[in-house]
């Protein structure tokens, strides 16, 4: 809220101090809003000039918007302020443009005036050119609005806007090379563009996108810190990407770089930064301590998919501690969300590792996490419904594991019909990201559902659900979700004692999981084709798959596939005639069951297992009570 300097007329001294005094107020510990209010307030009585009058109802609408829920008088004073700059002289584009910001702010979060936040955009934009600043502010604020919503064509469109205006204003400012502050500002436009293409999954666009990226950051000589933060922006996107499409091993390269460079932004020092040579160099993508916990957050989805479950705890202990130090002083929404994704993560590899009771806890806890955020709820629900499946089915609660994941599957469908609507009522294509709606969770989730049909004996619902999971008639964008469809096929075709099939799809799900480390599902896909050997009386092959089988679980560790390896291995053993290993093998498969068993007993008497009932609205908090825990049948 600190004064801007005005010329020397209006630099009266009643001003000065009214102003110094409201200062002294707001700066005050604890601060002391009401006085700063009246203060400001007081400013008014005095006739001041159109211009200070306009900076004054900003300040005071600010101040409203902040500090306090009347949300109708902090409105009341922002649009006072952007109605008198339409008409004062030059100087005060700061007062006008920073009042559109905050004003469609107000609108589009606190009062659901959507059309209105994106109409006052749009008009300060069309004015702003010879602000850059605040052009590109007003660019990047109108589309992240559009992308809230869902469209990101829109969206597209304006950070493509925003990047060529970048590039004709560094043209403008040096004619050799790029200016460095217009290439900072370019290059985000650019990244963030990619970052919805990629959501998109319009692979064709983001790659051409990513790789001018990163040819310009190669031969860009901006400041370090700029640069990295750039980077690790860039490599965020690509290591995404890889992820994405299920390709693990092809990441590793990218994400070593991406661990590098947040290390080499660690180690700079900001305090010997030079101050800004230009307001393009203000824009920042994320704080250093948000990009790392970003880093550690890609770090355990990779982790997760490789099947190293214990790499991924260790990270997501790192990350949710550091999460919990910037909650005391950072109330960014974001911060939510990483801890959401993060909670995610590690209860799937929980329910692999057999820690039910701990999953369960965590399970409460991302409850809580949407209970606080509401807005996480409505996108990441369906993730939560799933979540749950996956827990009931490792409680061998199928029923209601069946429940849950029609839930998720439910929650989707309604999704992409509502984006639908309003793509058609908007007069937009429906061609959009929310049309597909997280089409790896959704192929995820029937892939579960279908184990659940199986191990219920539901084939009609079975057959229905494999015509829309088919890898070799609706081949995902996701290399691993096509490798787990044909592990699908092949468990079904082994239920059914087709096993010269089952092998078949089973081996591509072997080449396609040993092409990218997808580590559990080739032990899962070894320890299938080691059962079917044994069923065909083949015990040597049915031994080179399963003991291959016992020992990647047992690096995973994967309670449920050493489960079944030992109690392959003890019959194997016993057909061969080695009565010793065939008891060392029924001990292990006893020592596992016992402790599956016990896992269970301690999980279903939480209170938090009963969660496995909730298959519709909102979250039944009386259920999700605990404060979770301290950080230190087969499921896909």
């Amino acid at each position: 809220m600190a004064a801007v300097p005005l010329p020397q007329h209006q630099n009266d001294s009643w001003y000065l101090s009214l102003l110094g005094l409201a200062e002294s107020f707001r700066t005050a510990n604890p601060p002391k809003i009401k006085l700063c209010i009246h203060c400001l307030e007081s400013i008014f009585q005095f006739n001041p000039p159109p211009g200070i009058e306009a900076r004054t109802h900003l300040q005071l609408g600010s101040l409203l918007f902040t500090h306090t829920k009347n949300t109708d008088l902090a409105r009341s004073h922002l649009e006072k302020a952007w109605l008198l700059t339409q008409s004062v002289p030059a100087g005060f584009d700061d007062v006008r443009y920073e009042a559109a910001a905050i004003l469609a702010n107000l609108y589009y979060k606190h009062q659901n005036q959507i059309q209105l936040a994106k109409s006052l955009l749009r008009k300060a934009i069309s004015t702003s050119q010879p602000a850059p600043y605040w052009h590109f502010r007003l660019l990047f604020q109108l589309a992240q609005i559009h992308a809230w919503e869902g469209d990101n064509i829109s969206a597209c469109e304006l950070l493509g806007h925003g990047a060529e205006s970048a590039a004709m204003a560094g043209a403008y400012y040096t004619s050799v090379g790029w200016s460095s502050h217009q290439t900072n500002t370019r290059i985000m436009f650019m990244l963030s563009k990619a970052m919805l293409l990629l959501m998109d999954k319009k692979f064709h666009e983001v790659h051409p996108l990513l790789a001018l990226c990163n040819s310009m950051l190669e031969s860009w000589t901006g400041h370090p810190t700029h640069r990295e933060t750039l980077r690790v922006y860039l490599l965020v996107l690509q290591v995404t990407n890889f992820l994405m499409v299920g390709q693990v091993k092809s990441v590793k390269p990218y994400l070593k770089q991406l661990q590098q460079s947040i290390q080499t932004i660690t180690a700079l020092h900001t305090d010997d930064e030079p101050p800004p040579s230009h307001p393009a160099d203000l824009f920042q993508w994320l704080p250093k301590e948000h990009m790392c916990v970003l880093v550690y957050l890609v770090t355990v989805m990779h982790s997760m998919q490789a099947g190293y479950m214990d790499k991924a705890q260790k990270y997501t202990d790192k990350a949710l501690m550091q999460i919990e130090k910037l909650k005391i002083l950072d109330s960014s929404p974001i911060l939510s969300t990483f801890q959401l994704m993060l909670l995610e993560h590690i209860i799937m590899c929980r329910l692999v590792m057999g820690q039910q009771s701990i999953a369960v806890q965590e399970i409460s806890q991302a409850c809580h996490v949407c209970h606080e955020q509401p807005k996480l709820f409505v996108t990441h629900g369906a993730q939560l419904h799933t979540l749950l499946g996956l827990y009931a089915m490792s409680m061998g609660c199928l029923d209601s594991a069946e429940g849950q994941l029609n839930a998720a599957l439910r929650i989707m469908s309604n999704t992409m019909a509502a984006s639908r609507l309003a793509s058609s009522s908007q007069g937009r294509p429906q061609t959009e990201s929310r049309l597909s709606q997280q089409p790896e969770l959704w192929m995820f989730t029937s892939l579960n559902l279908a184990i659940v049909y199986l191990r219920s004996g539901k084939n009609q619902q079975l057959l229905s659900l494999l015509e829309r999971i088919n890898p070799d008639t609706y081949p995902s964008s996701s290399h691993a979700m096509t490798a787990a469809g044909y592990y699908i096929r092949g468990l079904q075709s082994f239920f059914q004692e087709r096993y010269h099939e089952a092998k078949r799809y089973l081996r591509e799900t072997l080449k396609m999981s040993n092409a990218e480390d997808l580590n559990r599902l080739t032990s899962c896909s070894l320890v299938l084709l080691g059962h079917i050997f044994l069923s065909l009386g083949n015990s040597r092959e049915s031994m080179n798959m399963v003991l291959p089988a016992m020992q990647l679980a047992s690096k995973i560790p994967d309670v449920d596939i050493q489960m079944w390896s030992a109690h392959l291995l003890k019959d194997l053993y016993h057909m061969m005639g080695d009565p010793i290993r065939a008891g060392e093998g029924g001990q292990m498969h006893y020592n596992f069951s016992q402790q599956q068993m016990n896992e269970r007993f301690r999980s279903s008497q939480q209170i938090e297992h009963n969660l496995i009932q909730w298959i519709d609205g909102q979250c039944p908090m009386h259920l999700a009570v605990t404060d979770g825990p301290s950080h230190s049948g087969t499921i896909l």
